[in-house]
């Protein structure tokens, strides 16, 4: 719960809503257009949370000046470039905390009762589900929201499927499409079918069925996620090829082609999105090798999409996956490769630029050994 005390002293309460899982803050004061950016930052910074009380523009404001004030301090870059990860990871944590002090209240149907509130209903329902008692929320985190559904409905142009993939909130966005790419160039063994394990948007699974491969199953673990898939799939006419289900990695039986895309960086990740970017221990990669060779038809073939931008910050080694290639019972028929084309590969104010830089995407596709 998340509680607070009014002006008058009066005590209250209501629910805390963190998709991160943030708790709730201990300490409270109301807020309004009377505060200045530089009286919020040093409550924020201690560790107090600001109940936005003013006009929903002015929020906006005073947490772009927060922001400001935060990134005035960049994490400086460590000795090794696993120590400058580690410390940028520091900062980006402090950096979400602090944001995160800036919080609304928002009533039963999503409805934020500020003066020039925007209609937030459509966003919060597609993210959150029906609203029936208020709750408080970060405004970092309600932006969010908001952003996440015109992504939703506006899509992410994919060249390889000639069209639009369009991701629910928390579910990973195919934004960097190079690694679609070699999903779409690739060799296929076999057009009977194929397994796309954590399918997140469906994205691969739509390039293999258009493809040509007659049967793929898609699995997820993540509820979003799978209603998402679903969504984009049919949107592409792929629904009778496609079958989305709930499996934690491998569906039941063997597929001539298994695709996995995992998490590329072996770290915690601290939000539900970011499982699609950290992978902690390696888990999901450990868990694919290893299951792979009892899920592939003879002579069939798992793609592993992977960045070898761990390597480049010091986080796992090369000879580390071969090891785990080795160990599961797989050896490497070939390799794709692919150099990155976001915008942060050029960005050498990025404090992990010389590894984003030198960061190459690959294929790798294994067989039995």
């Amino acid at each position: 719960m998340f509680r607070w005390t009014e002006a008058d002293g009066t005590a209250a309460e209501n629910r805390w809503r963190s998709e991160s899982g943030a708790p709730a803050p201990r300490r409270v004061v109301v807020a309004d257009d009377r505060t200045t950016a530089d009286a919020a930052f040093k409550l924020v910074c201690e560790g107090t949370a600001l109940l936005w009380r003013g006009d929903f523009h002015n929020a906006r404001q005073l947490l772009t000046a927060l922001a400001r004030r935060v990134d005035r301090k960049p994490a400086k870059p460590g000795p090794t470039p696993a120590d400058s990860f580690h410390l940028h990871r520091q900062a980006q944590s402090r950096r979400t905390r602090i944001l995160g002090m800036l919080v609304v209240r928002v009533e039963p149907g999503h409805l934020v009762p500020l003066r020039r509130a925007p209609d937030v209903a459509a966003a919060c329902t597609a993210a959150y589900g029906p609203a029936d008692e208020p709750y408080t929320v970060s405004l970092r985190e309600l932006l969010g929201v908001v952003g996440a559904y015109e992504w939703r409905k506006n899509g992410v142009e994919v060249p390889a499927l000639g069209g639009r993939i369009h991701p629910h909130y928390g579910v990973f966005s195919p934004a960097r499409g190079e690694y679609v790419d070699l999903v779409a160039e690739a060799p296929l063994p076999s057009l009977t079918a194929a397994f796309d394990i954590g399918t997140g948007t469906g994205v691969l699974a739509a390039v293999l069925a258009g493809r040509g491969v007659g049967r793929v199953v898609a699995t997820d673990q993540d509820p979003r996620a799978l209603e998402c898939a679903r969504e984009n799939l049919g949107r592409f006419g792929f629904g009778e090829v496609v079958e989305v289900v709930r499996a934690d990695l491998f569906p039941p039986g063997r597929a001539p082609l298994v695709v996995c895309n995992p998490p590329w960086v072996p770290a915690r990740p601290r939000t539900p999105v970011e499982y699609a970017v950290y992978d902690p221990d390696s888990r999901m990669l450990q868990g694919f090798l290893d299951g792979l060779p009892d899920h592939l038809e003879p002579g069939g073939e798992g793609w592993l999409i992977l960045s070898d931008l761990a390597e480049h910050l010091g986080l796992r080694t090369r000879a580390e996956l071969l090891e785990r290639f080795e160990k599961a019972g797989l050896r490497v028929l070939d390799r794709l490769d692919i150099a990155p084309r976001h915008p942060r590969a050029k960005d050498t104010t990025d404090p992990l630029h010389e590894a984003r830089r030198a960061e190459v995407t690959s294929l790798w596709r294994l067989v039995t050994a």
